[in-house]
């Protein structure tokens, strides 16, 4: 009993600790998704910050499907912020890329005033997200172009992408719908990346993997027994670390594409564990 009423304290503390400001515009008179939301501890100031993009295959979602991360995060003393932008096939790509990014740009330009450090950024997200978070940390067009350098990011953590390097994708998904005799999508990977081999390379991040670009540790997050998920995790793994780049890639068991997501920031999560190992070494001085 006595351990019940503990743990709700605890919980009702953390609860109370924890402050959000809901849909701040990033983007002056913008599109109603140009929004994002801060979550912090109280009392924050310094801290370091965790940049997250939701999943939804860029076509849906919604920067509040962030579970219990906010709550994790922010109980190790870091700010949260999860953020919108707009999607296919209201805009292509390119267009939705810069989004993420100038919602990166502004937040370097005001977490300061949220109690954040803009230079110690930690950049997540979840199966598209993944994919942007990742091309957000490897190619330096998009911040570049919003004034902020790699040497502000601490970290990556992209979770169950399949578009890392996304001609392989393409190729094994028109492989299996060809020789099953199935039609093939009419939205699928090929077209949301613009229909252009050019644009399939540029849009992958292992095309901009390389030394000396600051490009942050990663934590590549994976469904292991997810054959296209965990082919693309190994792919940008062994890309990363031919380039001297530090990384860990880790598959997740008895678990699928929207546990591996929500469960983190859970206790006895195996993932959380691997995140747990991986904040700790990229915050150590």
């Amino acid at each position: 009993m006595k351990f019940i009423l503990f743990a709700s304290l605890l919980f009702a503390f953390s609860a109370m600790a924890q402050e959000m400001k809901r849909s701040i515009p990033y983007v002056e008179n913008g599109h109603a998704r140009h929004v994002l939301d801060i979550y912090t501890p109280s009392g924050a100031k310094n801290l370091p910050v965790v940049f997250w993009i939701h999943g939804g295959g860029w076509q849906t979602g919604d920067k509040a499907n962030v579970q219990e991360k906010p709550a994790w995060f922010t109980n190790k003393g870091f700010v949260f912020v999860s953020i919108n932008h707009r999607l296919l096939p209201e805009v292509e790509m390119e267009v939705l890329v810069r989004d993420v990014a100038k919602a990166f740009g502004w937040m370097h330009k005001h977490i300061a005033e949220h109690g954040g450090d803009p230079k110690r950024v930690l950049v997540g997200g979840h199966s598209s997200g993944a994919q942007l978070a990742t091309l957000i940390c490897t190619d330096v067009r998009y911040l570049k172009a919003e004034g902020v350098s790699f040497e502000d990011l601490i970290g990556c953590v992209p979770v169950d992408g399949d578009t890392y390097d996304i001609p392989a994708i393409i190729e094994v998904a028109e492989t299996r719908r060809r020789v099953h005799h199935q039609p093939q999508a009419k939205f699928g990977h090929r077209e949301k990346f613009g229909n252009d081999p050019a644009k399939h390379l540029d849009f992958s991040a292992v095309t901009h993997v390389a030394k000396d670009k600051h490009i942050p540790p990663f934590l590549i997050l994976h469904v292991s027994d997810h054959p296209d998920n965990s082919a693309q995790a190994q792919r940008l793994g062994a890309v990363l670390k031919e380039a001297g780049i530090p990384v860990t890639v880790f598959g997740g068991k008895e678990t699928n594409h929207t546990k591996i997501n929500a469960n983190l920031g859970t206790e006895g999560d195996p993932a959380t564990k691997a995140l747990t190992e991986f904040v700790a070494k990229v915050l150590k001085p």
